[in-house]
């Protein structure tokens, strides 16, 4: 991948994820009847699935407690359907992005050749063993092109996070041990805000916390150990290698400049307010 790659994350990743922020989304979803809270981001990011149950979207999106997942799904179901939900949601995407990047950005050539770019990188990425990615694949593609650049972003990431699932559960780490490990590396959320947004009790941590340390993953102080180390660098370069598929398939010059483009509004999105504090730019557990 060309320049720097933890970089190209970012940009691509935030203007994926800065509908998750966005209070026109949410609007835009609890407008159709959700309920204020977590149900948006459950219903929204699942309902391309269909109207799956609490097991199914726990599975996918991994990391987070079950236990709250089931709070908000399958009700979000008996509130709106997946097809409403998916239309509110594109609706919330089209208004944030045309507050933090402007009608102007929006309708340059420049947003115009980004879209062309990850749409031809997303025709890299495959279906086998990655079921968000695939249930995402059968949506519509949007005409307008700061629309179809958002979609074919999510179906990178998504495509990139369901191999992430899998070399978590290739190197043995439940959901909350997930969740445990990415803090104790120090470059991802506190051990409060994980807590918090993936919903996972104070006992629920400490019990992971005991069963790693017994692993001899984390110390006696949580941090993790040589051992905890590598296991963290295996899922890394397992999740990466798993992710090559959209970049060997746009090859190295245009990888360049679709990171280049991508760079220039995610930059252009945070300035205007796209993200509370501390969370910009955040990489998956």
């Amino acid at each position: 991948m060309a320049g720097n790659e933890k970089q190209f994350k970012s940009a691509f990743d935030s203007l994926h994820a800065l509908a998750y922020f966005a209070p026109e989304v949410d609007a835009a979803l609890t407008g159709i009847g959700l309920r204020p809270g977590r149900m948006p981001y459950f219903a929204g990011r699942s309902a391309a699935m269909g109207p799956v149950g609490p097991e199914v979207v726990a599975a996918t999106f991994y990391n987070f407690n079950p236990e709250v997942v089931a709070r908000v799904i399958p009700r979000a179901w008996t509130l709106a359907t997946p097809e409403q939900v998916l239309e509110a949601r594109l609706d919330g995407v089209d208004k944030v992005l045309t507050r933090l990047l402007g009608d102007d950005t929006l309708k340059g050539e420049e947003v115009a050749e980004a879209a062309e770019l990850a749409r031809e990188a997303s025709a890299g990425c495959t279906a086998e063993g990655r079921p968000l990615y695939a249930a995402h694949t059968a949506l519509p593609w949007p005409e307008q092109p700061h629309l179809a650049l958002w979609h074919a972003l999510t179906l990178v990431r998504e495509y990139r996070g369901d191999g992430h699932v899998a070399a978590l559960v290739l190197n043995g780490l439940s959901g909350v041990e997930a969740v445990v490990t990415h803090v104790a590396t120090g470059h991802g959320f506190t051990t409060d805000a994980a807590k918090l947004t993936r919903g996972w009790s104070d006992e629920q941590w400490a019990a992971a916390k005991a069963g790693l340390a017994d692993r001899g993953i984390l110390d006696a102080e949580g941090e993790l150990t040589e051992a905890g180390v590598a296991l963290r660098d295996r899922i890394e370069v397992a999740t990466e290698a798993a992710a090559t598929g959209p970049w060997d398939h746009l090859g190295p010059e245009k990888t360049a400049r679709l990171e280049a483009l991508c760079r220039d509004l995610t930059r252009q999105a945070v300035a205007a307010g796209a993200f509370p504090d501390g969370v910009f730019a955040r990489r998956r557990a």
